[in-house]
């Protein structure tokens, strides 16, 4: 099942950003992913479900975006180096 969304986005945000408008939803839709998963909202699995991609592909766009594909914090450092 999928759901379509409705945007209104001015034409002029398409020429600002050189893209056409089916390429700007797939970015905003990568962005909005590597967001979630940067926030742990999402596994890296998960996302690249959403994206219909591999997750090598969503590995990538992690890199594209600066996103660091590891979701550890200090603490769970801590507590895996404490085993």
């Amino acid at each position: 099942m999928s759901y379509r969304i409705t945007l209104e986005i001015p034409d002029k945000a398409f020429s600002i950003l050189r893209n056409r408008p089916d390429k700007f939803a797939r970015e905003l839709l990568e962005a909005a992913l590597c967001k979630w998963y940067e926030q742990g909202k999402i596994s890296q699995s998960k996302a690249a479900e959403i994206a219909e991609i591999s997750r090598y592909e969503f590995l990538e766009i992690l890199k594209k975006h600066d996103v660091n594909p590891f979701q550890y914090t200090p603490s769970d450092l801590d507590a895996e180096v404490n085993l």
